[in-house]
């Protein structure tokens, strides 16, 4: 080989003076593949199943939403282990708040309430708007005969069996 061109390739690679130490070869980086498959392994050394016939996925935090749309669902009840495997995409609570409601716990009653007085200060008027809205409910209620009065002394069974109120209370909790 030239000696020069040996010469202008050390020099490359050479980050001070003579003497000094060469320029360390960069690490080359694993892909995520790699990656995918110790993770695969690891979970099937859990023992996880795959749930079939999740359509949706929601995390909730904060006023922020982690959405997954079909994703791969799969648990391992004994090792207290889930996995959601998918394309998430991050929204705001309020983005999807119509369609959600029923998906949401106990302890996202505070987001609910910030979300109410966040359209109430957006909108001019929005308080009493849903002040006279609720006058109007009231005053719906007072019509409504369906609905037993009930009378100090009496049971409400007693109250009932007189006007024949027929009716259905529905209680559901979602965890």
């Amino acid at each position: 080989m030239n000696v020069e061109k040996l010469k202008k390739m050390a020099g490359a690679v050479r980050t001070g003076g003579k003497g000094s130490m060469r320029r360390k070869k960069k690490a080359v980086h694993k892909t995520t593949t790699t990656d995918d498959k110790r993770l695969q392994s690891t979970l099937k050394r859990v023992g996880v199943n795959t749930i079939p016939g999740i359509e949706e996925v929601n995390i909730f935090k904060d006023d922020v939403v982690i959405q997954f749309l079909n994703p791969k669902v799969q648990a391992s009840i004994g090792a207290n282990t889930w996995v959601v495997s998918g394309t998430p995409q991050t929204k705001k609570l309020q983005d999807l708040l119509p369609s959600i409601i029923n998906q949401l716990g106990p302890d996202n009653l505070d987001n609910l309430r910030r979300l109410a007085e966040q359209f109430q200060k957006q909108v001019p008027g929005g308080a009493a708007g849903i002040e006279a809205g609720a006058s109007a409910g009231a005053a719906q209620a007072d019509d409504d005969d369906d609905v037993p009065e009930l009378v100090p002394g009496e049971t409400f069974e007693e109250a009932a069996e007189e006007k024949k109120w027929t009716g259905f209370v529905m209680y559901a909790s979602f965890v």
